[in-house]
């Protein structure tokens, strides 16, 4: 299944979640600390930071499933 569905579905396929985990937890991570490392340290999170740090690890999870998704449509064609 092709298009925005089969991105969908993909999110929870597991062979392409243990991928995007990696690179999350490795991405997310380096951008937390550059993006909130301060406010960290200092004890200066608040909801809306923790909101923003949450997203730090999602959107790069959702961008390498994206990347291996297309591929793999590609690879279909």
């Amino acid at each position: 299944m092709t298009g925005l569905l089969g991105y969908l579905r993909s999110l929870f396929q597991p062979d392409m979640m243990v991928t995007g985990l990696k690179v999350s937890a490795v991405v997310g991570t380096a951008l937390f600390v550059i993006n909130h490392g301060a406010a960290l340290m200092q004890r200066k999170m608040d909801r809306g930071r923790w909101i923003s740090a949450g997203l730090t690890y999602l959107v790069p999870y959702l961008v390498s499933v994206h990347g291996q998704y297309a591929s793999e449509t590609r690879k279909k064609k």
